[in-house]
């Protein structure tokens, strides 16, 4: 059983919105309306006792007005211009929340506003108005080989023009903070979020406050997909500087659905064209793909959500001449930023297109020409990275083909939807495939730079803690962690927790971000784990097997002669990492998991209605730490994956906001729209983590879309190239 099970299912599990503290006080945001300009005054109307409120604004910030994630473009509030609307402009706050709703009605910001606002990337890159040098915040160029040689070597060539649509989080828990001043003066801030230590780096630059000065607490947080890594330190710098206004008292500031869905990041749209080359056997010559994404009026994370899909965009497949282009397009949507998958969903869903494209070119089938392509011990991938650990990935293919019963269901379909055609039935049955890979960690040199720690401790009784930032949001990562240790100690699990992650108590293990909780993390409190084994060994006497009463007493005899039992561990990446940042190539990650899905599709031609029928996700992820965990991220995975295909589609305001910032106007998928998903691991102990793991949580939102869409196309011999696929746009792909 996980760890956190029973006090979440018992309701005993607090939230921030649970806690409540004496005096507390609620806080507010407001914004802007229009797609960029200028704020010319702020209007506080009649009827309204303003001097009963805290008014924050950019004037009350002592530091820097910056959240400061990477090129520290966006303001924590707006001074005078602005990029976007919902940008805020001012902070409230008040003890009674009825009487912050009526003030909040009460406030007009008068603007100048942009009169010629950017929302598309072509726009964008057009120079149709200019919103930042070139609109374009990254610009990164892979380049492997030569493309001419390439081309003139291709006997077919396919080109394409594919689309990936934004995407909503839609975390169960909307974003919240509260902050206050406590006895010590320490300024605290609990919430709900994925990176303490980003939001520790923000606030302290906000208040210039030194790190001692201000403590972050981690709640429980329902929920986060990425969505919870950068604007959680927008929110906290707001709740602190609100706090700090009013002397210090806990001022707690909770989005509602409708705010939070308006206000913060999203996964990045995107445009992708690609250009494949092959001989008349299928072997790949050249590949050449231009990669953009809307990046909105801040760059934030779009650099590295960039990058990660640049890496991916040449897919699982060995190409010798290539080229790689990405872009981060400057644009007045409210800025995108990091979601499960992190860019390599956009990419990969535009190679697996193109590889269909490129088959039908061929006249092949989409599984022979991926087979005779993939990547395989001893080739080097586009980046450059040599592919030398124990994946099998035919084994992984085979496997799924095998869960599938592809190549027959295929043949079925294909009759199927010929005798269905000759009899006027208007339903038509799809197949499709995907194959992918997906890099955990922080690319590149990521992971040096954060320096990653973690500690593990005993008390007397032979209790372990893990000591470590990695946030639980309701992905099993305290129960990996701590199964981790268990092993490492030879310990039940039952005897090992870990830590209430604060700012005061843990060290900094990086975010949880990235795949690479299980993977970075795992293997430095593993480390730590065998280290604190040793010293007892070394200074407590031997331990016995697996004799829990023996590691109590060793403990016991440790602390005896010790202050405290605690052993400590920093992450080293391997040194097959080496990646050059200025050529953009080299080796990116420490480890990649693999994968192949298969999707079954029914399409109702009457009412153009795409039903899942089945779907098969196999991966290869190394060590499987826990079966039923590593299960249950795959299905969340692909039921996320589902809502991206087939149902989520964020419709724009004129303003470029949301307009259907509503979990009734929002759809998404619910276990009725679900398929019966076949989950299978090829447990192939080979990753740089614990015991040989690899990251698993971003995999599976990579390749249920492609597979999807292949599917549709199959069924019904159409050329869909963008999601999300709704009813209206199967109407529009099938001839009149």
């Amino acid at each position: 059983m996980r760890k956190d099970a029973l006090a979440k299912i018992r309701g005993e599990a607090r939230y921030v919105d649970d806690y409540r503290y004496p005096g507390m006080w609620f806080g507010a945001t407001v914004r802007t309306r229009s797609p960029g300009g200028t704020v010319e005054r702020v209007e506080f109307g009649p009827g309204i006792d303003w001097s009963q409120f805290v008014v924050v604004t950019a004037a009350d910030i002592a530091g820097k007005n910056s959240t400061g994630l990477i090129d520290g473009d966006q303001p924590v509030l707006v001074e005078r211009t602005f990029r976007h609307a919902a940008e805020p402009v001012l902070l409230l706050a008040h003890p009674e929340r009825s009487t912050l709703r009526a003030a909040l009605d009460a406030i007009v910001i008068h603007e100048r506003a942009n009169p010629e606002p950017v929302f598309d990337i072509d726009e964008a890159l057009g120079l149709r108005a200019e919103l930042f040098p070139g609109n374009v915040y990254r610009d990164y160029l892979m380049a492997r080989g030569d493309l001419a040689l390439g081309a003139a070597q291709a006997d077919i060539v396919f080109d394409g023009r594919f689309e990936t649509g934004s995407q909503e989080h839609v975390y169960i828990e909307p974003q919240g903070m509260i902050a206050q001043i406590d006895a010590a003066g320490v300024l605290v801030i609990e919430g709900s979020m994925q990176c303490p230590y980003y939001v520790l780096d923000t606030v302290t630059a906000v208040t210039a406050r030194n790190a001692g000065a201000v403590r972050i607490v981690h709640r429980t947080t329902g929920g986060g997909f990425g969505g919870k890594e950068e604007y959680p330190s927008h929110i906290a710098a707001h709740a602190a500087l609100l706090s700090l206004k009013a002397g210090g008292r806990a001022v707690k500031l909770i989005y509602d659905r409708a705010e939070d869905m308006l206000a913060t990041p999203k996964r990045h749209p995107s445009r992708t064209r690609v250009r494949l080359g092959a001989r008349h056997d299928g072997r790949l010559t050249f590949l050449d793909i231009d990669f953009a994404l809307d990046a909105g009026a801040y760059a934030t994370l779009s650099p590295v959500v960039l990058s990660r899909g640049v890496i991916h965009a040449p897919g699982p497949y060995a190409c010798a001449h290539a080229r790689v282009r990405g872009r981060a397009v400057a644009t007045n949507h409210p800025p995108n930023g990091a979601f499960r998958g992190f860019g390599a969903p956009q990419s990969i869903f535009a190679i697996e297109q193109a590889m269909d494209g490129l088959a039908r070119a061929a006249g092949m089938s989409p599984l022979d020409l991926r087979r005779l392509n993939m990547l395989r011990p001893g080739d080097r991938s586009v980046p450059g990275q040599s592919i030398d650990d124990t994946t099998d990935f035919d084994a992984v293919l085979d496997r799924a083909l095998g869960d599938s019963d592809y190549i027959a269901r295929r043949a079925h379909h294909t009759a199927f939807n010929a005798a269905n055609a000759q009899a006027g039935r208007p339903v038509r049955r799809g197949i499709g495939l995907s194959t992918f890979h997906h890099g955990a960690g922080f690319t590149g040199n990521g992971e040096v730079m954060l320096a990653s720690e973690a500690s593990v401790r005993a008390d007397r009784d032979g209790r372990v803690e893990v000591v470590a930032s990695s946030s639980e949001m309701g992905q099993g990562n305290t129960t990996t962690l701590c199964q981790i240790v268990a092993d490492a100690l030879v310990l039940p699990l039952d005897r090992v927790s870990q830590a209430v992650v604060d700012t005061h108590d843990v060290p900094n293990s990086g975010p949880t971000v990235a795949s690479r909780t299980c993977m970075v993390v795992g293997a430095i409190v593993e480390q730590a784990a065998r280290r604190l084994r040793a010293a007892l060994i070394e200074h407590g006497g031997p331990i016995a097997g697996d004799d829990p009463q023996a590691f109590s007493a060793a403990c016991a005899r440790y602390l005896d002669a010790h202050p405290k039992l605690e052993a400590h561990a920093r992450y080293e990446p391997p040194e097959n990492v080496q990646w050059d940042e200025q050529a953009f190539l080299g080796s990116p990650y420490a480890s990649y998991a693999w994968a192949a899905h298969v999707a079954e599709v029914e399409v109702d031609l009457d009412t153009f209605e795409v039903t899942l029928l089945d779907f098969t996700a196999t991966q290869e992820v190394g060590k499987v730490i826990n079966p039923t965990i590593a299960a249950g991220q795959v299905q969340g995975g692909v039921a996320q994956a589902i809502g991206f295909a087939l149902f989520e589609k964020v419709m724009w305001n004129a303003n470029g906001t949301m307009a259907n910032n509503r979990l009734t106007n929002y759809i998404i998928p619910t276990s009725a729209d679900m398929p019966a998903i076949r989950v299978a691991f090829l447990d192939q102990p080979g990753g740089a983590g614990a015991a040989g793991a690899k990251g698993l949580g971003e995999l599976p939102m990579d390749g249920p879309a492609p597979a999807i869409v292949s599917a549709i196309n199959f069924a019904l011999d159409t050329r869909i190239a963008r999601v999300p696929v709704l009813p209206e746009d199967i109407m529009r792909a099938l001839p009149a």
